[in-house]
């Protein structure tokens, strides 16, 4: 590796770890981090923060002052060129007078994809990219597909025995896995817009789908309830409990519309998803919500939903938890329901996998794997 490229990698490697302390909050946006270098040595940082503040490479740029006039901007994504909730950071740029921007790599959005890049080049800008594109990629997995599918990413959860159980035969499912297992899924859900779960879910758990953070901390997510024929109890906790967290319980044109009034009545919003077939139609709901701006969603259950879900091509990423408990029961939910997929060469399939032990557990992590 050549000397300007080891130094290009280094400075980028910060600029990725500035975005990253945005996690979850930068929703419809992408995380996005930036460092202004001169003389070999760092004079501007900054990262943005959430939609609607200024861009990383605004703040990095303000950080940085008179010195950024000279200098190089490392930032992670291809600058916007187009007004949004904020100014092009392309006209920030040009006007700092910076000499050579770094961009690990392209914005996948239409409006920017290629042209922030020819208008600094334009400007008399020297640009250099890409510039560790894949950790830049991973960083923004929720960003690219949202705004190339538009779409919600989809990262199914699975806390299950090793024989595939997610709970006994007489429903009994708290706890399967283990207390450092159970709060990855709440740091999970501190970083998703939305999590999602079948009615069957909800009857039989009660669940509060909030985030419980040692200390008290985290933001609770948007909850979705997947109720064909609107079950959810008007006391059921996810519409009683206190949280600023919104509860939408999507259903179809054939359910009973004194339901529907009585739950919007306890505070539900209520979303009619037309489609064919008994059940909610996932993938025309999948656009309701990118509509919606939402761009990730944590799927929780129960074995139907899940089922139904990647069957519909919708499961982007699997976090699959296991206990080591053999459960059994014929009648005993499993991790994945529904009517299973007739052939090998059908079923979802998960590449790039990791696996890592949490005390007794595994956690097997991996990407459903596309064509």
């Amino acid at each position: 590796m050549d000397t300007q490229q080891a130094i290009d990698e280094q400075f980028m490697r910060e600029a990725l770890a500035l975005a990253a302390q945005a996690r979850g909050r930068t929703s419809p946006n992408p995380m996005v981090g930036s460092v202004v270098v001169k003389d070999g040595r760092v004079v501007g940082r900054g990262y943005h923060v959430k939609a609607g503040a200024s861009h990383g490479e605004v703040v990095a740029l303000e950080d940085a002052g008179v010195h950024a006039k000279g200098a190089t901007l490392y930032v992670t994504l291809e600058p916007c060129c187009h007004y949004g909730r904020t100014p092009p950071c392309t006209k920030a740029i040009i006007a700092a007078g910076i000499r050579r921007v770094v961009a690990a790599m392209r914005d996948p959005n239409p409006l920017v994809s290629g042209k922030g890049l020819e208008e600094l080049r334009q400007a008399g800008i020297e640009v250099k990219l890409p510039v560790l594109e894949t950790e830049a990629a991973a960083l923004n997995e929720v960003f690219i597909t949202y705004i190339t599918t538009k779409r919600p990413f989809v990262l199914l959860k699975v806390a299950a025995s090793l024989d595939g159980k997610i709970a006994t035969v007489t429903g009994e499912s708290r706890w399967i896995t283990n207390e450092r297992s159970r709060l990855l899924v709440h740091q999970l859900r501190d970083q998703v817009d939305a999590v999602m779960v079948g009615i069957n879910t909800v009857l039989r758990d009660d669940p509060l789908l909030t985030t419980r953070l040692p200390g008290g901390g985290g933001r609770d997510p948007m909850r979705i309830i997947v109720d064909t024929r609107l079950r959810t109890p008007c006391e059921a906790r996810v519409l009683t409990a206190s949280t600023a967290a919104c509860t939408l319980i999507a259903t179809t044109p054939a359910a009973p519309r004194e339901r529907r009034l009585q739950l919007e009545a306890a505070g539900a919003q209520v979303l009619v998803v037309e489609g064919e077939g008994p059940g909610v139609p996932l993938r025309p709901l999948m656009e309701h919500l990118g509509a919606m701006e939402v761009t990730s969603i944590l799927l929780e259950g129960g074995g139907e939903l899940h089922s139904s879900a990647l069957r519909a091509g919708l499961v982007d990423k699997v976090w699959y938890f296991l206990a080591p408990k053999l459960i059994g029961g014929r009648a005993a939910p499993p991790a994945i329901g529904g009517e299973g997929f007739a052939r090998l060469e059908e079923a979802a399939t998960l590449e790039r996998m990791q696996v890592r032990q949490l005390d007794d557990d595994l956690l097997i992590e991996g990407y459903v794997r596309r064509g």
